[in-house]
């Protein structure tokens, strides 16, 4: 495809944080062609009037917002779907869509997860459309590219899970750390909640404030361990802690482990480096990861520092969770199911 014979596509809930990320990305996307946008709230208005920071980009900021109408999208021309809703509320328009045999790139929790059982443990409720789970591949290019490059239905990998399985999966599917000895302490910027008014998330309650949230058992958990078992090739369970950090954007993530039986400390990052070489949106270095320079990138930013008086390993990670963790994954995973080249519109 190219810009003269561009894929349509339409954005279910675009004007979340998301969202809003999602359509500026594909606003400026060369083999994309938006043709429907949705929000209950902002039906009948430009995209250019709901969205400011996308006033002037062309025709997007011309169309207009929609219900969020199965049978109207189903009309609309569209051939992929982003679903940029709320988990639950994903898999409604999820089902019909692909049971029209379109495709479609879910950003919620609706889809990460094989298990229905595991789903109801972490979302507090039964799973929506348990029969899909099966056709849905977990949207994490880096770990499933092959099978997300055939998929009908992709659930793109979750914000703070990319940052802390692009550094495991690898060690843990070449036995180079112990997988009982895994610890996470990660931090979030306020956009990770999404745009909704709650007293926690305003202004005064975040500036000059961290604290830690959802311990312990983040829903996230779910799709991590699911994933974190598959590289390991058995049970994998971890303790995983959340923060609330004062920034609008951004995740960073520490990771403490230790080598497996024998391997080397010193071989951790040369394995990483090699795990990545070539992929383009992993950046494994000697540098410390800064969320700063991630911020508006689709990159994740990895080190690793080895700590020889306790005997662990201390993975570092840092991704934009908007982008990398979010609206960026979701386009990186279009292009791999369109026979795009995976940088297409992201670099």
């Amino acid at each position: 495809m190219s810009a003269s014979n561009p894929i349509p596509v339409a954005i279910v809930g675009a004007n979340g944080y998301s969202g809003e990320e999602l359509c500026a990305i594909l606003a400026r996307h060369p083999a994309v062609s938006i043709v429907a946008l949705t929000s209950r709230r902002h039906a009948g208005k430009a995209a250019g009037i709901v969205l400011p920071r996308l006033a002037g980009v062309g025709e997007f900021s011309k169309l207009v917002f929609t219900e969020p109408a199965i049978d109207a999208l189903l009309e609309c021309g569209a051939e992929v779907f982003f679903l940029a809703l709320p988990h639950g509320l994903a898999a409604e328009f999820a089902v019909p869509l692909w049971k029209a045999g379109k495709r479609v790139v879910d950003l919620s929790a609706d889809f990460r997860l094989r298990d229905a059982a595991r789903y109801c443990e972490f979302y507090g409720g039964d799973h929506p459309a348990p029969e899909l789970l099966p056709e849905a591949v977990y949207g994490l290019p880096e770990l499933h590219r092959e099978a997300i490059r055939t998929a009908n239905l992709v659930g793109s990998a979750g914000c703070y899970p990319t940052t802390i399985l692009l550094p495991l999966a690898p060690l843990l599917r070449q036995e180079l750390i112990d997988p009982m000895e895994i610890i996470v302490s990660s931090a979030s910027g306020v956009s990770g909640a999404g745009r909704k008014a709650e007293t926690v998330l305003l202004f005064g309650e975040c500036n000059e404030s961290m604290r830690a949230y959802g311990l312990p058992k983040h829903r996230h958990l779910s799709e991590i361990e699911q994933e974190l078992s598959l590289a390991a090739g058995s049970e994998v369970v971890i303790t995983f802690i959340p923060h609330l950090a004062p920034m609008n954007r951004g995740i960073h993530s520490t990771i403490f482990t230790k080598p497996a039986a024998g391997i080397d400390a010193s071989s951790i990052l040369p394995a990483l480096q090699d795990a990545y070489a070539g992929q383009p949106f992993v950046r494994v270095s000697e540098f410390l990861p800064d969320t700063k320079y991630t911020t508006g990138t689709n990159f994740c930013d990895i080190s690793v520092r080895v700590d020889a008086r306790t005997g662990r390993v201390i993975l570092l990670s840092a991704e934009d969770n908007l982008v990398k963790g979010a609206a960026g994954q979701a386009v990186q995973n279009f292009n791999l199911m369109a026979g795009l080249p995976e940088t297409t519109g992201l670099i």
